[in-house]
């Protein structure tokens, strides 16, 4: 790790105070950590719970939304290591629930660690509307993450609607959409296969215990319970929620999204990705060929950025960075780190849609030696085609609620409207465009048919459907 100067680290908290204050962020944790799990640099921004004045620690819990992915897959990767499974087994091998129906090409395992089973995005099967609709409660003395009967009611749904899929973005394994269920199925092959009669007790048993992350968890009680929890702040409707309610939006299957932790542990966790393997306490979890598996890039995500198995990809200069970031109603969180550089950086935040991932980035410049200030892409002059604005344009509906338009303007130019959002959708290469804003370009890629027709795009990390009645 390069040396962290007095400048590069009053140019970092500028940049998070700014960030903060166009966000409405209420509270903010940074930390860095080096090979050896020694803190090079923390700081805390903001409150934990803005209205009582009470300031973030090492120890506030805050959720980490869609950074659970990554400790799945190391789940997933453990139990290939021990020889109870293959990434290369197909899903339905040990999800009875799941027949695969629909598609030529079975889904295997390692299809669903990097997000390429196929799937268009679907609504998300939710904690608290599944617990209600069986009559069931969450309690400190019957959790639901250790329940049976929600488990296996989970699996069900989120199953069973796959399988009901008749479009799909492609065949297993030809391109990403960014799929919660099927890391939903990861966590309940985890459930299912291990021994252990549940994720949240596997992860305990072969993850956060022997690594000391005695702060983490997947509960959603407990840590509403908890005093040091972070109050979790989200924006519906034009007015601010505030509240610990950690089963707002929760993915019924806990693979996906489910962690919970702290500044503390999470640096803990980054550390034990730059050793390998090994936590900072000594303890190996998985081998030093699981974890290079994990961070090789599989699928492309946008141009620069690709996905592993539960772990993003990217160059910074010579060095290569690894990272996940997670966003939920209250939650936005980013874990990075590079081997090369010697350094893991870990932003948590209690507020729902705030861009920590750019203060993450700026960290790990600073660690590898970088100007603060990165210089943003450099896309070609290009116009598009007939032929392309003629079949891009369109109406794209996800089923996780999000749809976007694509019609072309007086000038001939495309504009994408997002949610009723307009912007200009910029030509970069045949196919695809992109967004430019202020932290990161948006790109999106219009995929066609066997009859070169488009019947899909992806925006950002999903492929949305093209709707029908635009392909008629």
């Amino acid at each position: 790790m390069k040396k962290l100067t007095d400048h590069g680290l009053r140019q970092l908290e500028e940049l998070t105070e700014k960030i903060m204050e166009d966000s409405e962020a209420r509270g903010i944790a940074i930390g860095i950590v080096n090979e050896k799990g020694e803190i090079q640099y923390e700081k805390y921004f903001g409150r934990r719970d803005a209205e009582k004045k009470l300031p973030v620690n090492r120890d506030t819990i805050f959720g980490m939304a869609s950074v659970t992915k990554s400790i799945t897959s190391l789940a997933i990767m453990q139990m290939q290591m021990e020889g109870i499974l293959s990434v290369e087994d197909p899903v339905r091998d040990y999800i009875p629930e799941f027949s695969n129906k629909g598609q030529k090409d079975l889904v295997r395992i390692w299809h669903l660690l990097c997000h390429s089973g196929g799937f268009f995005p679907l609504p998300r099967i939710v904690v608290d509307e599944t617990a209600r609709e069986m009559g069931i409660e969450d309690s400190l003395d019957e959790e639901l993450i250790y329940r049976k009967d929600f488990a296996d009611e989970g699996i069900r749904r989120v199953a069973g609607r796959l399988d009901n899929q008749t479009r799909f973005t492609g065949r297993p394994g030809q391109r990403l959409s960014y799929c919660n269920d099927g890391f939903g199925l990861l966590s309940d092959i985890v459930r299912r296969h291990s021994d252990c009669d549940s994720f949240g007790e596997y992860l305990d048993k072969h993850i956060l215990k022997p690594l000391d992350m005695t702060r983490s968890n997947i509960s959603f009680i407990r840590n509403s319970l908890d005093e040091n929890a972070a109050v979790l702040y989200t924006k519906e409707n034009g007015r601010w929620r505030a509240d610990k309610d950690f089963q707002n939006n929760a993915f019924v299957l806990h693979g996906g999204g489910g962690l919970k932790s702290t500044l503390g542990d999470m640096m803990k966790y980054a550390a034990m990705y730059l050793n390998q393997g090994r936590g900072q306490n000594g303890n190996r979890i998985i081998d030093k060929y699981s974890i290079e598996e994990m961070c090789k890039p599989r699928q492309v995500m946008k141009p620069g950025l690709y996905y592993g198995y539960g772990l993003e990809s990217s160059q910074m200069g010579d060095i290569t960075v690894i990272e996940h970031g997670g966003s939920l109603p209250g939650v936005s969180s980013n874990f990075s780190f590079s081997p090369q550089a010697e350094a893991g950086v870990v932003v948590l935040c209690n507020t729902m849609d705030v861009p920590v991932y750019a203060i993450g980035e700026a960290a790990m410049r600073l660690c590898c030696g970088f100007p603060f200030d990165r210089e943003r892409p450099v896309h070609q002059e290009r116009r598009w085609t007939g032929e392309e604005k003629k079949q891009i344009a369109g109406t794209y509906i996800s089923g996780e609620g999000d749809r976007f338009t694509v019609k072309e303007d007086k000038d001939g130019e495309l504009l994408l409207t997002l949610n009723g959002t307009e912007a200009k959708l910029k030509s970069v290469a045949p196919w695809q465009g992109c967004v430019c804003k202020k932290y990161a370009d948006v790109y999106l890629t219009a995929f066609r048919d066997e009859n070169d027709k488009v019947f899909c795009a992806q925006y950002g990390s999903r492929v949305f459907p093209k709707t029908m009645s635009e392909e008629e």
